[in-house]
């Protein structure tokens, strides 16, 4: 049995997969402000899921940041009562075995490679278009996180190809202008909105619009599709990756991979495409799923 955990800013979600991937018990709990706290809860969180399946299980846990592996401590985290914390060494002692820790985009992309929309392919990359821009690696079934630890992290390179009316680009929050982030997140694409159309809509709005066929909605989706097949043609120029897989929020707009997949060959450097842009299998489950695929099948241990 694996048991995955997936460590938010407002909720701690747990599950135990059987040998064949299957959910023996979700739970979810809130997660409590506080180092020791959190500690504590995940602790029970896998305590009671051990009790409710009767067995005992691995662990792997996806996090908003990363664990150093010089020093065992977390970096970059959302969550910030977890800097500069020895997370996975506490949660071991507590736990009583080996807790594997990867970031929350990674875990994203394990699920969806391990046994989602991108299972058996070679090279897989996993995108979260959410409240930020994040993204995963997965080579031959094992995550990539590469030598700085944001192997991936694809948010906050500068939009390609921009336009002239594009320049200097929004502020994004990392103190630069015209980040991937700022233009594809779901805030991103309800400001851009905005800024055309004076509408201040929120991104399930401008979509809820398009669907009723307003011209200045479909306008703006038109600029997102577009947007997001260059920030994709950059990735295929670079990692030429089996599979794209889209995740987050805004991977649910209706016909979002099929509408970015004709234009990809306007910018990608060959007269052949055969990256697939497929939408999420298991949706807000990836996450912690690929929490618990850190323990793989069979062979050696992800990392």
């Amino acid at each position: 049995m694996r048991i995955g955990i997936d460590l938010g800013g407002t909720k701690i979600e747990g599950i135990a997969l059987s040998d064949a991937g299957e959910i023996l018990v979700r739970q979810r709990i809130a997660t409590p402000k506080g180092y020791a706290e959190t500690v504590a809860a995940i602790t029970g969180l896998v305590q009671a899921l051990e009790a409710e399946t009767g067995a005992r299980g691995t662990v792997g846990m996806g996090i908003p940041g990363a664990i150093v592996p010089s020093t065992g401590k977390v970096k970059n985290a959302n969550s910030t009562w977890l800097i500069g914390e020895p997370l996975g060494l506490d949660l071991g002692r507590a736990l009583d075995r080996e807790v594997r820790i990867m970031n929350d985009a990674n875990c994203f992309a394990l699920s969806e490679a391990t046994d989602g929309a991108a299972a058996g392919a070679q090279v897989v990359f996993g995108v979260i278009l959410g409240t930020g821009v994040g993204g995963g690696i997965v080579v031959r079934g094992e995550c990539l996180a590469g030598a700085n630890l944001i192997a991936g992290e694809w948010g906050h390179n500068a939009l390609p190809w921009v336009a002239a009316d594009e320049l200097p680009g929004p502020a994004c929050y990392c103190s630069r202008t015209g980040c991937i982030e700022s233009w594809l997140s779901g805030p991103g694409f309800a400001s851009d909105h905005a800024r055309v159309t004076g509408q201040r809509w929120s991104a399930p709005q401008i979509v809820q619009a398009v669907e009723a066929g307003d011209a200045g909605a479909q306008a703006s989706l038109a600029r997102y599709h577009d947007r997001l097949a260059r920030a994709l043609s950059s990735v295929i120029n670079l990692l030429d990756p089996d599979v794209i897989v889209l995740g987050g929020g805004m991977s649910n707009v209706p016909g979002l991979a099929e509408a970015v997949t004709p234009l990809l060959s306007r910018h990608v450097f060959s007269d052949t495409i055969v990256t697939r842009v497929v939408r999420h299998r298991h949706g807000d489950s990836s996450g912690v799923r690929g929490a618990a695929w850190l323990w793989p099948r069979q062979g050696s241990p992800v990392r």
